[in-house]
């Protein structure tokens, strides 16, 4: 009779046992399907389109505009430019230009003389190293729904120029601003400063040569 006792007692027991065990496993998952309902909200997320930035160096790109040569009028120029962008601020460029004087310049009205310059020696052509940086880089917007990345930038460096049938160390200083129209195009707009010593009116002097030019350039 001891031993029937013993067993249902110990029976009851493994059986409250099982079903607080159950019971504690049905709360549980409960409670975390209730959890995941109250943080894990289901949020519609929206597809991004990332801009595709190059990242290539080198620009290369051709340049028009005006020059005043001092002492022989304002006349268009063109040119070429090759840029390598060292980091975001600094960049290396080379570049050339040309131009011509007119037929009557200011020097041959000033003075008098019926020429002083034979028409085949009134070509400009200078070719120059400068280095550049960008000390303001940032964007330009337009209404609501466009931005541009731009850079205003000084420069300088040192040249050749060839005039009269001679060649002159020149020292050019000046600055501009840079238009990224694209990934891979830019706008430029440069004013310059083209300095260096002549002696084409007996007397040797430093003229200042003051340029304007606007340009495209491709990145690669």
């Amino acid at each position: 009779m001891e031993n029937r006792i013993k067993f249902f007692l110990l029976a009851s027991y493994n059986l409250l046992k099982t079903l607080a065990i159950t019971s504690l496993c049905i709360i549980l998952c409960m409670n975390n399907a209730w959890a995941q309902q109250l943080y894990d909200p289901q949020i519609s997320r929206k597809e991004i389109k990332e801009a595709d930035i190059d990242t290539e160096n080198f620009e290369l790109g051709a340049f028009v505009g005006v020059m005043s040569i001092e002492d022989f009028g304002t006349n268009p120029i063109f040119g070429a430019r090759l840029a390598y962008h060292v980091t975001e601020l600094l960049f290396m460029e080379i570049s050339a230009g040309q131009t011509t004087t007119d037929d009557e310049i200011v020097a041959e009205q000033f003075l008098g003389q019926a020429q002083i310059l034979p028409s085949s020696d009134r070509d400009l052509f200078y070719y120059q190293f400068s280095a550049g940086f960008n000390v303001l880089p940032g964007e330009v917007f337009w209404r609501n729904n466009r931005a541009w990345n731009i850079a205003v930038y000084l420069q300088g460096g040192v040249g050749i120029t060839e005039f009269a049938e001679d060649e002159y160390y020149t020292i050019h200083v000046g600055g501009g601003i840079r238009w990224l129209l694209t990934d891979w195009l830019a706008l430029h707009s440069t004013l310059m400063d083209h300095i260096f010593d002549n002696d084409l009116f007996a007397t040797e002097k430093t003229i200042h040569n003051l340029s304007w030019h606007t340009g495209l350039t491709f990145f690669f």
